[in-house]
């Protein structure tokens, strides 16, 4: 068990009621809880969400507070301090005051510097610290009106060639407040990508996805991720640029596996980061499985950090990959399916 989770155990006494995890690691805590303690997840992570739901654990998958009441929350720690404002906010807009919220988290992922994000909201307690981790009560003391979820985009322009496009992201996506340096090595190279059915793999904020439409609005371009908060952003990136929205097919994944089947180009800067974590894990088997997923002369086309050791996973399902360019510590590779 995750040890976050075995530090809630540890202070199991201190819950009651109709309990929410949110942000809960994918383990059996929900099940290990007493019984007059009955717990729900709340996740944006499409391959927790569907664990959980494989063991029988209630879960709700959504950038939103799940349609439900709940006596107590307890918040795992997420990565982005942005992302935990907005939980907080959302929470102390559905609790009310006099009930309790719990902040658990790593050491090595900042819980100390979450905790003082809740002193905003009431008074707060450590209540333990083991497993390198820590647990906070807060006693919610100030509740407010519920912002809506446009309020916390941060958005910003980015240039390729003639077109401009304004991205949209919601928090803790991926660059959410900047275009980052291997998809700008990337996108200059995506005109080249014939008309068809294509897959953005890790789609974040909609940034390729985004350029893909506005290069050639008869594609049909399927936004793939793990995360909710990623697919709305790129929804809300379309919206934004007035890009066709029937084209635009938002589908969350488990990992690359679940991919739709005969496509025309496959175009990715895949993940490589889970929470504080790294894992090459869904990057890898898009390299190994991408051929698998494409029609006879598909493509595929990578951007990734130069000391990522790609192409040999790619040549040993294609049976070749090209070094389209190399620059700013990023490789662009590419393969066709023959």
């Amino acid at each position: 068990m995750d040890p976050r989770s075995e530090v809630v155990l540890r202070q199991q006494d201190y819950l009651n009621g109709q309990v929410l995890l949110i942000n809960a690691p994918n383990d059996q805590l929900a099940k290990n809880l007493p019984s007059q303690v009955p717990a729900s997840v709340w996740t944006w992570n499409y391959a927790d969400h569907q664990a959980f739901l494989n063991v029988g654990i209630n879960s709700h998958f959504s950038v939103e507070f799940p349609q439900a009441s709940f006596d107590q929350v307890i918040i795992f720690v997420p990565k982005s301090k942005e992302l935990l404002n907005y939980i907080l906010h959302v929470v102390t807009s559905y609790l009310t005051q006099g009930q309790s919220v719990f902040l658990v988290g790593e050491k090595k992922g900042g819980v100390e510097r979450a905790a003082k994000q809740l002193q905003q909201y009431g008074k707060t307690l450590k209540l333990d610290s083991a497993r390198h981790c820590q647990l906070w009560q807060m006693i919610i003391e100030k509740t407010g009106q519920l912002k809506p979820l446009e309020h916390w985009i941060k958005s910003y322009s980015i240039q390729v060639g003639q077109d401009q496009l304004e991205i949209t992201a919601l928090p803790g996506v991926f660059s959410q407040d900047h275009l980052d340096v291997g998809t700008a090595v990337l996108l200059p190279y995506l005109n080249q990508i014939k008309s068809g059915k294509i897959a953005d793999f890790g789609c974040g904020a909609g940034v390729i996805s985004a350029y893909l439409s506005k290069l050639n609005p008869n594609q049909q371009i399927f936004a793939l991720d793990v995360d909710a908060f990623a697919l709305r952003s790129t929804e809300l990136t379309f919206q934004q640029n007035g890009l066709n929205l029937t084209q635009l097919h938002l589908q969350p994944v488990t990992g690359f596996a679940d991919a739709p089947k005969e496509l025309d180009t496959i175009v990715s800067n895949p993940p490589f980061h889970q929470g504080i974590q790294t894992n090459y894990h869904a990057s890898e088997a898009l390299c190994q499985l991408a051929k698998s997923h494409l029609n006879s002369s598909g493509e595929l086309w990578i951007v990734a950090n130069r000391f990522l050791n790609y192409p040999p996973l790619i040549e040993q399902s294609f049976g070749q990959c090209t070094v389209k360019a190399d620059q700013q510590g990023f490789k662009v590779l590419y393969a066709c399916a023959k």
